[in-house]
């Protein structure tokens, strides 16, 4: 009982700690999820562009962010960010420190990485819906930006849906990284637990318990979400 009131919320408990880089996990989650897939969509677009100097960045892009090991991007945005920052400042005439904020960087190094991946599911997808759906949405007057809204996006957010799920799940697991640049998400504030109480086991234990229920929370939400998208597209 005395290393299960570790876990507790009183004097000596590690529950508040824990508590709060649960927080820290979900909201770095979910501020990269969009940043992420607006990225990929563009991205996406750009590997379909009919200028070959876009379409060579897009897949530029992609294969940089795919083939870089996560950590490693997370280091190059973190401590590169604060280099190239701290020497615009020293142009301008400015000398102090500057330090990047760990969340920002997080969520921006795994935005880049969310949506290298992301951009594939997309393109699979822009690459499913029939060509004739286009033709159809400017033969009734639609615009490009307007068929794109009306009538692909609709269909494109159903057939990617599957892709950018599993996606989603690799995302809140590698937002684990952070924990190696100081934010002090539910790995780093388990790891400094089992690092001051010695109850090593106990803390990790309880890390892959929270991760668990986040997933299987995810993968409810993410249910709810296919259904909905399922009847609407029934609707249509």
């Amino acid at each position: 009982m005395g290393s299960i009131a570790l876990l507790g919320f009183g004097e000596g408990g590690w529950g508040t700690s824990i508590a709060g880089g649960i927080l820290v996990t979900v909201s770095l989650a979910l501020a990269t999820l969009p940043v992420g897939l607006l990225i990929g969509f563009f991205v996406a677009l750009g590997k379909q562009a009919e200028e070959p100097s876009i379409r060579l960045a897009a897949n530029m892009y992609t294969t940089i962010f795919r083939g870089l090991p996560e950590l490693l991007t997370l280091f190059l945005v973190y401590f590169g960010a604060q280099i190239g920052i701290q020497k615009l400042g020293a142009m301008l005439g400015y000398s102090g420190a500057i330090e990047i904020n760990s969340f920002l960087a997080g969520m921006f190094a795994m935005g880049a990485v969310f949506s290298s991946y992301a951009s594939e599911v997309f393109l699979s997808a822009f690459r499913a819906i029939p060509r004739g759906q286009y033709e159809g949405g400017y033969a009734i007057g639609l615009s490009y930006g307007q068929t794109m809204w009306k009538v692909i996006l609709p269909q494109l957010i159903r057939v990617a849906l599957p892709g950018l799920s599993n996606l989603w799940m690799i995302l809140l697991k590698d937002t684990a990284l952070v924990s190696a640049i100081g934010l002090a998400d539910i790995l780093r504030q388990t790891g400094v637990a089992a690092r001051v109480t010695k109850h090593t086991f106990l803390f990790y234990g309880t890390a892959c318990l929270i991760y668990l229920v986040l997933a299987i929370l995810s993968s409810f939400v993410i249910g709810a979400i296919e259904k909905r998208t399922k009847a609407s597209g029934v609707r249509r």
